[in-house]
């Protein structure tokens, strides 16, 4: 893939004429190229023929970075260095966020780009306006060769380039092999919906490698069952499986953002009852159309495309409540259902119904419910239910078993497609598959319905599996899971908060979010000032910059698991209260009351808790802090002996204290 619009030797570079490469740069861009981006590319050439003539290698000019959904504005290949510019054409300033949009390119670089791992990568952000003090150059402290940013304007860029290559030593880099290189992205799910949203496919936004080859394997078998349902005229459902972060999501997405015409006989819905998912998705994407919008020079209304987001992401409450009014099919034939166990019993959504919608008979679970609205099509329909293992962490949550017995019960013509790791004990449905033995329907199982690699951490895969047993407090095997992570993905344990926020900090390059995340049960954290209770906007929280003190940069506002499932963070601080304490027998389980702790006595609740953790420590993408707190000897609800077992647990697996 040609993935800079004009790409040449620094040599043939400096001999064309500034028309001619303004023609290449021109027939590049699929969109209509606006004056004022030629007068920046015209600014941007004059420059950068005025500093590389004494210098020999490769310049790409607008260099695509499809994970981010832009455009590094020039990349330089000069001996040992990759440099990457950002330029601010007539700014007399070096704003924060171009700061760290340049460092942003950069770690895009460092981490996806195969051939970029072990190269010198140095930011430079080129303001033409602004005052350039003395260039320094130095790397950051993670001994990954990378640059700290590096401020200048026009006429200082030659010598930030010569201090850098004074500084880096090292073979010179080979234009083929870098060009040739494999970029292996792991984006947010942020991120990979607006890639998806913008254009770009599921290839250019994951990973290519072995280990994570099941994710293109998983989308083509979606694709397969829903156009051979099509074509057939068969009603199917699909469960696609996967551990934490192995792109469950991004699968269910994929699909939707390929079928987004609603006038296509395929056009999708992607359901989802993960409030704050769905509004941070709708709220991201118009955000993300808006810029890409302007940057073309169109002016674009943030409702109208919020308008448009709305139509193909959807609660899948709001879905119901549209289906009880307007008993006709829908106009979607596919509905993909994110988080599919997390959806509501009999009893959970007859309560709810009666209360809230005033439907006093309703009598059906809510994935009976969903399947009876896609059977209402005469013709075909598929639903695609995205499923977590152990994820369910609230009360009237079905698990998958009760989409099976719906099936079983009420819809025995449909067609079912599984996973074989549907019957493990996390998932919680094997006794119920053994009645699918007796459907006259196919049941068919293929192994790719289920992503077995996380790929929410590019650094370390086995996150997942350590945090599975420090949970089912198997020693040995957590023991040995930490010893597989620990090189490339911190995980550090402390009882100081103020520590663990400087070590967020410290980790922290570019835009790489961080935040402070807690169990909603976790009531005693108050005096840290931490509060479950208060109200946090997840929309503010997870997409506002670090100039937004609703951000979660600002390590105010806390999220709870509720807010973040689905989601993730770079860095997450990891803060374990009381309510989840490790003893000798095992997980004590407690929700506070009034002014005490009570045990949680139902099973279910206990599942709840233990999985609202797994949540937690499953967020970070590159490594977390998890604070114990000391607790309090005069405080007979933060007594020190509800926190030190746990904490001397962790210490005991082996985790690093801070």
């Amino acid at each position: 893939m040609n993935r800079a619009y004009y790409a040449d030797s620094i040599a043939n570079f400096l001999s064309k004429p500034e028309e001619q490469i303004i023609g290449t740069l021109s027939m590049s861009s699929p969109f209509a190229v606006e004056q004022t981006q030629i007068n920046a590319w015209e600014s941007q050439i004059g420059i950068l023929k005025s500093v590389l003539s004494h210098h020999t290698g490769s310049i790409y000019f607008e260099f695509s970075i499809p994970r981010m959904g832009r455009r590094i504005d020039v990349v330089l290949l000069i001996r040992a260095v990759i440099f990457v510019l950002e330029f601010k054409i007539g700014s007399k300033d070096f704003l924060s966020n171009a700061i760290d949009q340049v460092c942003d390119y950069a770690l895009d670089l460092k981490n996806f780009h195969e051939p970029s791992h072990n190269s010198f990568v140095a930011p430079l952000l080129i303001a033409t306006g602004a005052h350039s003090d003395t260039i320094t150059a130095a790397t950051t402290p993670k001994n990954d060769k990378l640059f700290f940013p590096i401020k200048m304007n026009s006429k200082a860029l030659g010598e930030a380039i010569e201090t850098v290559l004074k500084f880096a030593d090292g073979a010179p880099i080979e234009q083929e092999i870098w060009e040739k290189g494999r970029y292996s992205p792991t984006p947010t799910i942020v991120e990979a919906a607006m890639a998806l949203y913008g254009g770009h496919s599921v290839d250019e936004i994951s990973r290519s490698d072995a280990s994570a080859i099941n994710l293109r394997e998983t989308s083509n078998r979606v694709a397969d069952i829903i156009m051979q349902s099509q074509e057939a005229g068969h009603k199917s459902i699909c469960f696609v499986t996967g551990v934490p972060g192995a792109g469950k999501t991004l699968v269910g997405l994929n699909i939707a953002t390929t079928h987004i015409d609603k006038t296509s006989k395929l056009y999708s819905v992607f359901l989802s009852g993960n409030g704050p998912l769905v509004d941070i998705l709708r709220e991201a994407l118009a955000r993300d159309k808006v810029r890409r919008e302007q940057e073309r020079g169109i002016k674009a209304k943030k409702g109208e495309a919020l308008s448009e987001v709305r139509m193909f992401i959807q609660n899948v409450h709001h879905f119901r409540d549209a289906c009880i009014q307007d008993q006709k099919p829908p106009i979607e034939h596919v509905a993909l259902f994110d988080e599919a166990q997390r959806a509501w019993n009999r009893t959970q959504t007859a309560s709810f119904m009666s209360r809230k919608k005033r439907t006093p008979n309703f009598d059906l679970s809510e994935p009976e419910y969903l399947i009876s609205c896609l059977d209402r099509h005469d013709d075909w329909a598929v639903i695609v239910c995205l499923v977590g293992g152990g994820q369910e962490i609230n009360t009237g949550e079905a698990g998958i078993t009760e989409w099976i017995e719906s099936l079983n019960r009420s819809f025995p013509k449909w067609r079912i497609y599984i996973s074989p790791r549907l019957t493990e004990s996390e998932y919680g449905a094997g006794a119920v598959l053994e009645q699918l033995k007796a459907r006259s329907a196919p049941v068919q199982m293929f192994d790719d319905l289920h992503l077995s690699v996380s790929m929410r951490s590019f650094r370390a895969e086995n996150v997942s599996l350590l945090v599975k047993h420090v949970l089912d407090i198997n020693i040995d095997e957590a023991r040995s899971a930490l010893a597989s992570v620990n090189e490339k993905y911190p995980i550090v344990i402390t009882r100081d908060f103020c520590r663990a926020k400087a070590w967020l900090k410290e980790q922290a390059r570019g835009s790489e979010r961080y935040g402070i995340i807690v169990s909603s049960q976790a009531e005693r954290l108050k005096p840290h000032a931490i509060d479950v209770k208060s109200p946090v906007d997840p929309i503010h929280w997870f997409l506002d910059d670090k100039d937004d003190v609703r951000s979660s940069y600002f390590l105010e506002d806390v999220a709870t698991e509720f807010h973040v499932q689905g989601l993730e963070l770079d860095w997450a601080c990891v803060t374990w209260d009381a309510d989840f304490r490790y003893s000798q027998d095992g997980w004590e389980h407690w929700t506070f009351h009034g002014s005490r702790w009570k045990r949680i006595r139902q099973d279910a609740r206990k599942i709840y808790l233990k999985n609202a953790y797994r949540v937690l420590l499953t967020r970070a993408r590159q490594g977390m802090v998890i604070v114990v707190p000391y607790g309090e000897a005069e405080d007979q609800t933060r007594k020190p002996a509800f926190y030190d077992v746990t904490f001397q647990y962790l210490k005991d697996i082996g985790f690093v204290v801070l």
